[in-house]
C-alpha cells in the first residue's frame, strides 16, 4: 500500500470524524506516534490489525481507510464519458424537454427485464456495463412515466424509481455519495408516485448505505429502522418480498450500530433478523428476485461474518462460517465477501495456513475482483511478511503482485 495514500485517506477521515490524532490514538488504542508517522508519510505500512483498530476508530470500514474496492474510482469531479452520461441521466440539465409520451415500440416489461439484468451485473461487479446501460435504461424510465394510462404511469414511476436506485448504488462505488444521494432522493419521489408499496422503503435503505459511507451512521441508523418499523405496521412481513425488505433494512440497522461501537446492538439485530430470514421460504413468493432487497438465511449468516470479523471477532466469526451453506439466489458479490472475511479472520488469528486456503478459494471464484481489491492484497502483504511462508502463499502473492 502506498504510504503517501494511506496517509492522505487517514487524515481525511480523520477530520471528517471532527478527531485530533490524540483522540484517535484513544479511540483506537493506536499509538499518537503510530498515527503522525502514518499522516505525515514517515511510516511506510501497517498491519492489518493496526489498520483494523484505526478503521474501527473511525467508524468506518476496513476498505474505506485502505482504499475503495475495485472498479472504485475517487477522482473527484472529472469523469470520463461514461460517468458524465451517468451524471447527466440521473440531475438532466435545467430547461430541458419533458419526457414524452412512449411511442409504439417501448415496452416496460422489457425495460423492467434491463433493469433487473443491471442489478444482475451490478451484484457481479461488472460496472462499466452497467454505465454504459443505465443512461438510456433511465430516459427510458422517464419516458414511461408519461404513459397515458395511469396504470402504466405508476408501474413507469416504479422503474424509474429502481433504475435511479442503481444508479444511486453504482454512484457510491464511484465514490460519488453525494450525487448517489441526489439520485436516491430523486428516486424516493418517483417511488412515492408508483404501485409498488416497498420500492421507497429498498431506497431507504440505500441511502442508509450512503450515509454509513459518508460516516452518519447515526442518521443511517435512524432511517432504517424507521424504514423497516414502517414495513412492519403496514403487515407487509407477512410476505416473501416484504420481509426481504424488512430485513435488508434490520441488517442495515446493525451494521451502523455496530460500526458506532455497539456492537451488543448489533448482534441482537442481526440475530432477530436471522430468526425472521427462515420464515423468507415458506411465504408467498413475488417479484422477481432480482429486484427486491437481498435477504435469506444465507445472506444474513454471511452478514454476521462480516460484522463478527469487523469488529474483532475472528473467533465467532469463523463459528459462523463453518459448514454455511449458500442458497442459489445468493449474489456473486456475497459470497465473494465471505471467502474474504474468512481470511481476514484466519489472518487475526495467526492461523496463515487457514487465510491461505480461504484466498485459493476466492481466486478460483472471482479472480479479477480479487486482485484489485485493496484488502485482498493487504491480507496477503501480511502473511507474506511472514518469517515462514505457508504452502501455496507464493502464486497468491505473484498473482497480487506482492513482494516484487
Amino acid at each position: 500500500m502506498a504510504t503517501e495514500k494511506l496517509g492522505r485517506t487517514l487524515r481525511r477521515l480523520r477530520r471528517l470524524a471532527r478527531l485530533t490524532q490524540e483522540e484517535l490514538a484513544e479511540r483506537s488504542t493506536v499509538s499518537v506516534d503510530v498515527i503522525r508517522q502514518l499522516e505525515q508519510g514517515r511510516k511506510h505500512s501497517a498491519r492489518l490489525p493496526t489498520l483494523h483498530a484505526l478503521a474501527n476508530g473511525l467508524g468506518v470500514e476496513l476498505t474505506t481507510l485502505l482504499g475503495d474496492p475495485p472498479a472504485v474510482s475517487s477522482t473527484g469531479e472529472n469523469d470520463g464519458p461514461q460517468f458524465v452520461a451517468v451524471r447527466r441521466a440521473i440531475m438532466p440539465a435545467l430547461w430541458g424537454p419533458d419526457p414524452k409520451a412512449p411511442g409504439p415500440d417501448f415496452s416496460l416489461p422489457d425495460l423492467r427485464e434491463q433493469i433487473a439484468e443491471g442489478w444482475t451485473q451490478y451484484h457481479a461487479a461488472e460496472f462499466d456495463t452497467v454505465m454504459k446501460t443505465l443512461p438510456d435504461m433511465i430516459t427510458d424510465a422517464r419516458t414511461a412515466t408519461s404513459a397515458p394510462d395511469s396504470t402504466d404511469q405508476g408501474a413507469g414511476f416504479a422503474a424509474l424509481g429502481k433504475v435511479l436506485q442503481l444508479a444511486g448504488h453504482v454512484a457510491v462505488r464511484m465514490g460519488k455519495t453525494d450525487l448517489a444521494l441526489i439520485g436516491l432522493e430523486r428516486a424516493i419521489a418517483a417511488a412515492s408516485q408508483s404501485s409498488d408499496p416497498l420500492l421507497r422503503a429498498m431506497i431507504v435503505n440505500s441511502v442508509a448505505w450512503a450515509y454509513q459511507r459518508q460516516g452518519r451512521l447515526g442518521d443511517a441508523l435512524d432511517i432504517a429502522l424507521h424504514a423497516a418499523a414502517d414495513i412492519k405496521d403496514a403487515g407487509h412481513t407477512d410476505t416473501a418480498d416484504g420481509l426481504k425488505v424488512w430485513g435488508a433494512l434490520t441488517m442495515s440497522a446493525a451494521t451502523s450500530a455496530a460500526r458506532s461501537n455497539d456492537y451488543e446492538r448489533a448482534a441482537s439485530l442481526m440475530e432477530h433478523a436471522e430468526k425472521e430470514a427462515a420464515r423468507v421460504a415458506k411465504l408467498p413468493q413475488g417479484s422477481d428476485s432480482r429486484m427486491v432487497s437481498v435477504f435469506s438465511p444465507s445472506s444474513v449468516r454471511i452478514e454476521r461474518v462480516r460484522l463478527a470479523v469487523q469488529y474483532g471477532h475472528p473467533e465467532e466469526a469463523l463459528t459462523l462460517a463453518k459448514g454455511m451453506r449458500l442458497s442459489k439466489d445468493t449474489p456473486p458479490s456475497w459470497r465473494t465477501w465471505l471467502l474474504l472475511d474468512v481470511a481476514r479472520a484466519h489472518t487475526d488469528l495467526g492461523d496463515a495456513a487457514g487465510a491461505v486456503k480461504a484466498l485459493e478459494s476466492l481466486r478460483r471464484v472471482a479472480p479479477t475482483w480479487m486482485q484489485h481489491h485493496t484488502l485482498a492484497v493487504a491480507i496477503v502483504r501480511d502473511l507474506w511478511a511472514l518469517p515462514n511462508h505457508p504452502s501455496g502463499l507464493r502464486p497468491l502473492a505473484e498473482f497480487l503482485g506482492v513482494g516484487e
